[in-house]
């Protein structure tokens, strides 16, 4: 199965031969979890994004176009350029962008990045230009800090998170400096982020935008959006998921699905370095694996038996247990294998008595559910 790397050393024509597609759209996306923050100054304006806390944004590069990927390859910034689950393929990522043909005249601007612990906020964007002709607008997936997937878990009971409103702020203020054509997008979060703020925007910068990428992204509350808003911003959607979804497939959606194949297995499918490509498409099967579809009517019942007011003291407990755990990131927590398994004894044991009882709550409310879906699933 080739992938998003193959693509890159193997399809050669530009955009003016073959059009900006959802491939493109999944390469800068994933470019975005480079930190072009190390390297070029952040955007034009001076004022937050959204009234998140130290986020002023100044002069991008007034007199200059931007940076192109070759600008990117700075060995001396490495070390804290690469975030997310596979950093080491963001690194290769870049280096394949610098010498591919269709990217490397590409050009980069609006650098935007806020991560502030204390209001769990973790936010980035960056714009990419291609001549005159078009720009994409994509914001950054979930890192694998604490922060950041505290506020993925943040948006099951608010209203929006400070992500969200920053995404708004963002695209509203560089697409006057950028060309007309627009797309936006996003992979994980970062797809989340991308239908908010084309659905939320003015209704100029709304007129400008041809498509809107949603890789694998988690949906949103009940009645996040106006009908007004689902009726602009829906027809605008490409929305991808791989076979075994389970990121993708949380909360709710308005705009249908795409499914892509993957040389992952379970939740590692989000992975999109084991996406299929064909060409300039994704290769697709017809559905969801029927273990996806299980875990999507299982959470998503699971979580309608909350309010948002309960449904954020397990959020805390959740998280309070993850640090208790000594566990320095994220990732430590989903790897398989027995270190996982240390991390969880370890955080049974260090958190307190009201934690784990509100922990244990929940754990069989989920499995409740689970047991009635199976149950249901038997006799249909």
């Amino acid at each position: 199965m080739k992938t998003i790397m193959d693509y890159l050393a193997t399809e050669f024509a530009t955009f003016e031969e073959v059009p900006f597609c959802a491939v493109d759209a999944l390469v800068l996306s994933e470019f975005c979890m480079v930190r072009m923050e190390k390297v070029m100054p952040p955007m034009r304006e001076e004022k937050t994004l959204g009234g998140i806390a130290a986020a002023r944004l100044r002069s991008v590069l007034a007199s200059q176009r931007g940076l192109r990927f070759k600008d990117a390859l700075l060995a001396e910034c490495y070390d804290e350029m690469f975030v997310g689950l596979v950093p080491h393929k963001i690194k290769d990522l870049m280096l394949a962008l610098a010498a591919s043909p269709r990217f490397r005249d590409m050009h980069m601007s609006e650098c935007a990045s806020v991560f502030d612990e204390k209001n769990n906020t973790q936010f980035a964007a960056l714009s990419f230009s291609y001549k005159n002709k078009f720009a994409f607008v994509g914001f950054r997936g979930t890192d694998c800090s604490f922060t950041g997937w505290r506020e993925d878990f943040d948006m099951a009971y608010m209203d929006r998170v400070p992500s969200q409103t920053g995404a708004l702020r963002y695209l509203e203020a560089v697409a006057c400096r950028l060309p007309k054509t627009l797309y936006v997008g996003g992979h994980s979060k970062g797809g989340n982020l991308a239908v908010y703020a084309a659905a939320k925007c003015n209704e100029k910068t709304r007129r400008r935008i041809r498509r809107v990428y949603c890789l694998d992204a988690p949906g949103f509350r009940s009645g996040m959006f106006s009908e007004n808003e689902r009726a602009a911003v829906v027809p605008l959607i490409e929305r991808y998921v791989p076979r075994e979804s389970l990121i993708g497939m949380l909360m709710k959606h308005a705009s249908p699905y795409t499914v892509v194949k993957s040389s992952a297995s379970g939740a590692w499918q989000h992975d999109p370095f084991t996406w299929g490509i064909d060409g300039f498409e994704f290769e697709t099967c017809d559905e969801l694996s029927q273990s996806a579809r299980f875990a999507h009517d299982v959470l998503n019942d699971w979580l309608a038996r909350y309010d948002d007011k309960e449904a954020r003291v397990i959020v805390d407990a959740m998280f309070s247990a993850m640090r208790a755990s000594g566990a320095q990131d994220f990732a430590e927590i989903i790897q398989p294998g027995p270190r996982t398994l240390a991390l969880l004894r370890d955080a049974a044991k260090n958190t307190d008595e009201k934690t784990r009882a509100t922990l244990m709550d929940a754990i069989g409310d989920l499995a409740e559910v689970a047991a009635r879906r199976a149950w249901y699933g038997q006799k249909r």
